[in-house]
C-alpha cells in the first residue's frame, strides 16, 4: 500500500499539471530541456567550444543524467512501462539521453540531442491550453485518414518523375548535364517540386518545352496532397469538438481525455 501510494504521488507530480508540485516540476522540466538544447547548439560553434569546451561537456552530462533519472521514474509511475515506454513522449524522451552515451564511442553524436527541443510540446499540458490538445489530436486524425491516398499521390508523383526524367535524358543527353537517368529523375524532381536549384537546366528547346510543361504541372501536382489533408480537416473536426481534460493515466500514462472519461481511451483502465 505504501508503494502504491508514493507511485501514485509520483504519478501526480511528474504527468499531472493541475497541482502545484506537477506544474513546478514541468516548469523546471521546460528550463532544463531548453537550457541543454541552447547548451548543445552553443558546443557546435568552433569559437566557443575552443575557450569553453570541457565546461560545455559537463553541463550536457549533468542534464543528461538528470533526464535519466527522470525517464526512469516515468517508467516507474506508470502501471505499464512498456506503453509509456512505446508511446511518442516515451520515445523522445528515450532519444533525448541516448546521444550522450553513444559520443562516449562515436564523437559528435551528441549533437544529436537537439531532439530534446520536442520534449517541450509538453508546454501545453503544462499552461492547461487543453483546446491545443484537442486541436493536435484532430490534426493527427486528420493525417491518419489521408495516409493512404496521399501515397497512392506520392507513388504516382514518384512515378511520374522517372517517365520525364528519362524523358529528359533522351532530349538532352550528357553533353548537357544529364549524365544519367538518376541525374535526370533528380532534375525532375527539383523542378516538379519547384525548388529549381539550377544546378542542371536544360540547353535544347525540345528540352525546354518538356521543362515548361513539368513546371506549371507541379504548380497543380502540389495542391493535390494539401486538398486531402484539407477535406479529412473538416471531417475530423465534427468529431472532435468535446472538451478533454489534462488529466494522465495511471497505467499508459496518455492524455487527451474527455471531462466526464472514467476509463482511459487507450488502454481501457480506470482514471
Amino acid at each position: 500500500m505504501r508503494h502504491a501510494g508514493l507511485r501514485f504521488k509520483l504519478h501526480e507530480i511528474i504527468f499531472e499539471a493541475d497541482t502545484t508540485a506537477g506544474k513546478a516540476f514541468d516548469i523546471v522540466l521546460m528550463a532544463s530541456i531548453i537550457t541543454s538544447v541552447f547548451v548543445v547548439m552553443l558546443d557546435s560553434v568552433a569559437s566557443i567550444h575552443a575557450v569553453h569546451g570541457d565546461f560545455l561537456y559537463k553541463v550536457e552530462w549533468f542534464f543528461t543524467i538528470l533526464f535519466t533519472i527522470e525517464y526512469v521514474m516515468r517508467l516507474v509511475c506508470v502501471g505499464h512501462p512498456t506503453k509509456y515506454a512505446k508511446s511518442f513522449f516515451g520515445v523522445i524522451d528515450l532519444m533525448a539521453i541516448i546521444p550522450t552515451f553513444i559520443s562516449v564511442l562515436l564523437p559528435g553524436t551528441q549533437y544529436l540531442l537537439v531532439i530534446r527541443v520536442l520534449r517541450v510540446m509538453r508546454v501545453f499540458r503544462v499552461l492547461k491550453i487543453v483546446q491545443y490538445v484537442g486541436e493536435a489530436q484532430q490534426l493527427s486524425s486528420a493525417l491518419r485518414a489521408s495516409r493512404q491516398k496521399i501515397t497512392v499521390f506520392l507513388i504516382l508523383v514518384a512515378t511520374l518523375v522517372v517517365i520525364l526524367g528519362s524523358f529528359m535524358y533522351l532530349i538532352e543527353g550528357s553533353e548537357n548535364g544529364f549524365t544519367s537517368i538518376p541525374r535526370s529523375v533528380y532534375w525532375a524532381i527539383v523542378t516538379l517540386t519547384t525548388v529549381g536549384y539550377g544546378d542542371i537546366s536544360p540547353k535544347t528547346p525540345y528540352g525546354m518545352a518538356l521543362a515548361s510543361v513539368i513546371m506549371i504541372m507541379g504548380y497543380s501536382i502540389i495542391a493535390v496532397p494539401t486538398g486531402i489533408v484539407t477535406a479529412e480537416l473538416g471531417k475530423a473536426g465534427a468529431f472532435t469538438k468535446k472538451k478533454i481534460t489534462t488529466k494522465a493515466c495511471l497505467d499508459c500514462a496518455s492524455y487527451g481525455h474527455d471531462t466526464d472519461a472514467l476509463y482511459c481511451k487507450f488502454c481501457g483502465s480506470r482514471l
